[in-house]
């Protein structure tokens, strides 16, 4: 299982790209998010161990005096150190279960970023916040009355991923991979790998060499 120190060197080194060749070698080709998942800020990195909510949607608030925002508070009030609210709505733009409050929440309970396929509010805050938040789309709709989390830590399904609670995500200008946690240290293992080959081929590049020559020599492009 990788550290702490494990992962912040991976956010200094890896990106989506080769972490994602690295899984399709594996036998893991359904690891990468759909495109539409973006970063509200395309200069951050995101890294960290997933906690799973699932939303359903809902065509109105409920009875009277139910909080419907019971079992988010419940996620966002557990949140440990270097966990990711990864929250999934089946790809519902109706729904934006993600906003300023909930950032600063996240924020302070040590959680590093968040990743939904639903909608995000509240984005002037969020981004001089510096946090890391990855979404379907941008609207100020609120869940209230369209959606409602379903449960919380069981696998479910989010930009197009099963992910479960203890998965690593790893986000970026790129988009949003989903490593699997009993091939976490196998993946990392053979990412840094590949970078340095990538560096080498790239290196070799620029002195001018052609690049079937490199490729027949490193196998990387």
């Amino acid at each position: 299982m990788l550290s702490t120190d494990d992962l912040t060197r991976a956010k200094d080194k890896l990106y989506t790209p080769v972490l994602s060749d690295v899984l399709d070698s594996l036998g893991h080709t359904g690891q990468a998010m759909t495109p539409n998942i973006r970063p509200l800020d395309e200069a951050q990195v995101l890294i960290g161990r997933a906690r799973t909510g699932a939303y359903m949607a809902v065509c109105d608030a409920g009875p009277e005096g139910e909080n419907p925002y019971e079992l988010e508070i419940k996620l966002i009030d557990d949140i440990k150190p270097g966990e990711i609210p990864v929250l999934g709505c089946a790809g519902n733009l109706t729904i934006a279960p993600w906003g300023e409050l909930l950032t600063t929440a996240t924020k302070m309970r040590g959680g590093v970023g968040c990743v939904t396929d639903g909608l995000t509010r509240d984005v002037r805050f969020i981004r001089d916040m510096k946090f890391p938040v990855f979404a379907g789309g941008i609207g100020p709709l609120d869940s209230r009355g369209r959606g409602k989390m379903l449960e919380i830590d069981r696998p479910m399904q989010c930009g197009g991923v099963k992910v479960r609670s203890g998965d690593i995500v790893f986000g970026d200008v790129d988009g949003v991979v989903v490593i699997p946690r009993e091939i976490e240290d196998k993946v990392f293992e053979a990412a840094f790998r590949k970078v340095e080959g990538e560096n080498r081929s790239r290196d070799e590049l620029l002195q001018g060499k052609l690049l079937a020559d490199v490729y027949k020599k490193y196998g990387i492009l």
